[in-house]
């Protein structure tokens, strides 16, 4: 008997080289490829050195410099501090003696891992690819599964080119409607997670249907993919369509000619049989989303820009009660307050979750002939130097530098501030990132994640804005 399946399974099962239990839960998965930076790879490095072992196939592995590097208008080699430098340099010994292609800080291809990956074409659908970094999840937008994974797993994973995998259980997630005006990608993956919460996808790989994200861009659905992570999918995928193929049509490492027709063909059959059975199913009408915002210290504490600051007298869990009460504290919000009435110092446009091209056309599009708030010092940091080189050559930056944005070169950045860009403790911070843990983006700092749209118009007015009510002074 033939079972249908879910897409999630026919990857896995395509990639299972062996299993080790009766239920096939536990196996064996050949793994296409992996992207490696200086902060997650220097022990599997050193792992493989002690072990005299070699990379089983280093032309399957890419190393970019992202974490720690500087985004310092003026591009050096200089990193910020000795333990940055030492980490950079370590890896470029790495990844000249194992034979692992390098985009160093200096190279014209520099950037954050997922974004440079799709845009060179090293993520094709029905791959499997596996770093150590939780936000490989992205690569779902292409229909290929990624995942993050440790450091132990990585240098597994280059002596053999395998990894020892548990099957997930599988969860739909289907958003039909249309996004109203104002309301993006990362408004929805927030409304999910805040839907249910941030663990509600653990132990699942997430499929993402419905006529609303059919009408996503490919930045869009990265977007969505990338912050999957963030409710606990260790998977989150989009069965390929059109738009995927013509994203992927000229980029420079993808198919050619008679291999591309025929890539195309394969890549067509890639999607859930129809009457394949999730274990969960949530439906999330586009309809009902509204642009959205984080008030508290965990992705899943989020409301309608339009929203209050939540009372934790009024919820009944004990255990989220006592959460919230942190997090207001360490937020230092009161109950009640109007999200529009959050006043910001800072404001950051950047990350691999929101610093593509079209996230920066976003932003742009709200800054344009304005000015950035006295009292807010805002950061524009492209997602790759392919992205900034792009932005330049349509004018944007000249947007941001004469509305008073920095326009700084590519990295992560303060989205986890391993580098030179933190917020000070107490600061508050607009941020198009993904984690708004405490301290994520520097000591004592404030996190409130949303669009990068509306982080450009909360710079402007100095406070947390409704993108469909930011007439500004025009």
């Amino acid at each position: 008997m033939i079972y249908a399946k879910t897409l999630y399974d026919k990857l896995v099962d395509s990639h299972t080289v062996q299993t080790s239990d009766r239920d096939g839960r536990q196996l064996l998965l050949y793994v296409d490829r992996t992207v490696l930076n200086e902060y997650t790879s220097p022990q599997a490095f050193t792992g493989l050195r002690e072990a005299g072992r070699p990379v089983w196939r280093a032309r399957a592995a890419l190393g970019t410099v992202d974490h720690v590097n500087s985004t310092a208008a003026a591009r050096t080699a200089q990193m910020p501090d000795p333990g940055a430098a030492r980490q950079a340099a370590y890896f470029a010994e790495n990844c000249r003696d194992f034979g692992i292609e390098l985009f160093d800080v200096l190279h014209r291809m520099q950037g954050i891992e997922h974004v440079v990956m799709p845009e060179i074409g090293l993520v094709l659908p029905g791959m499997i690819i596996a770093a150590g970094d939780s936000h490989t999840t992205t690569y779902g937008a292409f229909g290929a599964l990624g995942f993050g994974i440790g450091t132990s797993d990585i240098e597994h994973y280059l002596a053999t080119q395998t990894l020892v995998y548990c099957r997930l259980k599988s969860m739909r997630v289907t958003v039909d409607g249309s996004l109203a005006p104002g309301v993006s990608a990362k408004d929805i993956v927030m409304a999910l997670i805040r839907k249910i919460g941030a663990s509600g996808a653990t132990g699942y790989a997430i499929e993402f249907t419905g006529a609303a994200i059919a009408s996503l861009s490919l930045e869009g659905r990265m977007t969505i993919c990338n912050m999957a992570v963030e409710c606990g999918a260790r998977g989150a995928i989009m069965a390929p369509d059109q738009k995927v193929f013509a994203y992927l049509r000229h980029r420079p490492r993808a198919p050619k000619a008679d291999l591309w027709d025929r890539a195309v063909e394969s890549w067509s059959a890639l999607r859930s049989d129809p009457d394949a059975i999730f274990d969960r199913d949530i439906a999330l009408p586009a309809d009902d989303i509204e642009p959205m915002v984080t008030w508290g210290t965990s992705p899943d504490q989020a409301a309608p820009i339009g929203g209050l600051v939540p009372d934790p007298a009024r919820e009944a869990d004990p255990d989220r009660r006592r959460d919230m009460e942190r997090a207001l504290s360490y937020m230092d919000l009161a109950p009640g307050t109007r999200l529009t009435e959050i006043a910001i110092e800072r404001a950051f446009i950047g990350s691999c979750t929101n610093a593509r091209i079209e996230d920066l056309r976003a932003a742009a599009t709200v800054a344009r002939g304005r000015r950035v708030a006295a009292s807010v010092r805002a950061m524009v940091v492209p997602g790759s130097s392919s992205v900034r080189r792009q932005a330049e050559s349509e004018g944007l930056d000249r947007v941001f530098l004469e509305a008073g944005f920095e326009w700084r070169q590519s990295g992560c950045s303060m989205c986890l501030a391993m580098n030179d860009d933190v917020l000070r403790p107490g600061e508050r911070c607009a941020s198009s990132t993904n984690r708004n843990f405490e301290g994520r983006q520097g000591e004592g700092g404030r996190t409130h994640l949303m669009s990068p749209a509306m982080v450009a118009a909360a710079a402007i007015n100095g406070h947390l804005t409704d993108p469909r009510h930011d007439a500004g002074d025009r």
